[in-house]
Parts: structure tokens; sequence; C-alpha cells
């Protein structure tokens, strides 16, 4: 793999922080895999970079900074009932639910506009809406840096959680996703119980939505959340909604009559962070150019 120096990675995070990295590349074919070892040996470790969406750079980079440009969306198979498409990593997640839409295939429509690439998918276990990437991932390809080889990991292998997984645990720093294997739809069944989105879709004057529908939804939700990082730097939504019991959630909704909360197994309940947010006076706090 061919390093360049004291590269600027202003334009490969959305925060737009003009920090460098001492030592840059990309990885735009999986016969480059095979060099991550002896980068990694050399250059006192390597740090992979995605959409540069989920990192806040504040100093420059040592060692080496990979960037995954690995591209690449094919159909493995498909019965009367779902399609598996295979995504390498450095494709763009917005447009990926995009092209699932397209072909009228369901299941992350939900998820359209988070930023990111689908490397980050797993790694994250992204969600919004009510859907989890964790439902409709099948297999995760990843390489392993320390023995040089693929491994390929199951759903149940990746050990999801809420915004988490194995990939910020236990291989932490020893793997680069390669690919991800989703199982989607045929049957368009869409999921519209998440409340911003029924109100979003009565507003537009939909009453009976399809997969199209339901993405226009969530965009314009989030557009009206969330500025666009190439005019304003932001990582979009990235907290976590506290997850507390039910007996709580009634305790404080004599409180608080207003309180949001989508009941979840397990006699809990998912609180928005924002809404705590907002009701501790935080909601457009600003100090410096931060806010």
């Amino acid at each position: 793999m061919k390093l360049e120096k004291n590269v600027s990675l202003k334009s490969l995070n959305t925060f737009g922080i003009d920090a460098s990295a001492a030592s840059y590349t990309a990885l735009t074919d999986l016969s480059q895999l095979g060099d991550l070892a002896d980068l990694a040996a050399r250059y006192r470790g390597i740090h992979i970079l995605g959409g540069g969406s989920n990192i806040l750079i504040t100093k420059d980079i040592e060692g080496v900074v990979i960037k995954n440009c690995l591209k690449g969306i094919d159909v493995v198979k498909e019965n009367h009932n779902h399609v598996w498409i295979k995504a390498m990593a450095g494709e763009i997640w917005h447009q990926f639910v995009l092209e699932t839409i397209s072909r009228n295939l369901a299941g992350i429509e939900n998820l359209s506009l988070i930023p990111g690439c689908i490397g980050a998918s797993p790694m994250q276990n992204i969600g919004a809406y009510g859907v989890e990437v964790k439902d409709v991932i099948e297999e995760v390809e990843a390489w392993d840096i320390a023995t040089n080889k693929p491994i390929h990991l199951s759903a149940a292998d990746c050990r999801f959680g809420y915004r988490d997984s194995i990939f910020k645990n236990e291989l932490k720093g020893k793997t680069i996703i390669t690919s991800v294997t989703y199982r989607l739809n045929k049957m368009a069944a869409v999921n519209t119980k998440y409340g911003a989105i029924a109100d979003q879709l009565e507003l537009m004057g939909i009453k009976d939505p399809g997969i199209k529908d339901v993405s226009n939804a969530v965009i314009a939700i989030r557009q009206s959340k969330l500025p666009d990082p190439a005019q304003i730097g932001n990582a979009g939504s990235f907290f976590k909604n506290p997850t507390i019991s039910t007996e709580d959630f009634d305790r404080l909704k004599e409180m608080h009559i207003d309180i949001p909360g989508y009941r979840l197994p397990g006699d809990s309940v998912k609180v928005p962070a924002g809404w705590l947010i907002e009701k501790a006076g935080w909601k457009g706090y600003r100090e410096g150019d931060m806010g």
C-alpha cells in the first residue's frame, strides 16, 4: 500500500477538523489487506476511517490512517420472501438504503440519512425510529490484522447490543470490516410505530405508506433536526436513549405528563435523550463555536 505523508483529514471527517495524519492510504481492493499486519507493526498501529461521522479528531494522528474505500453491491441469493445483498464496507450507508428502496426491498428504510458507511453499521449497530440494523444483518466479513486472515461473523457472533457490538469490544482495533450481508424483505411491511414517523406521514398527507414514503418521512424529520454536515460540522445524532423500568417511567409520567416513552420487552421503557436534554435546559446551549 502506497503511503502519503502529513495528509489533512479536514475533508474526511464531518466536523471538518483540520488535523493531519502522519501517514495515510486508501484501501480500495481486498488484495491490499495482506499489508495491514506489517503496517501496524511498523507505524505504531493503524486507524481505520470510514465516513468520518463517528469521530472527533482532537489532534494530529500518529501511525497510519487507512480510509476504507472498498466498493460494490451484489445480490448473494434470494428466495420467495427475501433477498440477501452484500455491500462492501466503503459504500455510503444512505446511498445503499436508497438503492434497496429502488429495488423495492424493505427493512432499512427507517435508517435513511444516517451518516457514515456500510462498515460502521454493524460496529455501531446503528438504529433509528424503531429499527436496528442487527435485525437484518446476516453476516459480517472482516480482516484479522494480527493473523492476516479473513473472518466471517454471523449476527450472533457480532454480539449486538444497543449501539454496541463485538467490534467495539473484543475486536476493537483488531479487525477491519470489509463487507456486510443484509437479509431484506420482498414483502414490504413498513414500521410506522415510532410516533414522529406517523406524525410526519400525516403531515405529508400519506395514509397508506410504502417504504419510499417512510424513507422520505424519516429524511424530512432528520433534516428538520440536524444541519447538513457539509454546511455546519456535526456528527449527527450519536447519544443513547436511556432505558428505565416501567415503574420509574410511570413515576416520571406523574411529574411530567408529556414525557414520551417507547415500551420494550422485559418491563422497560426507552426515553428519548433529546427530550431529556431539552427539559434539562441544554437544548441550544453554546460555548464558543460549539453547541
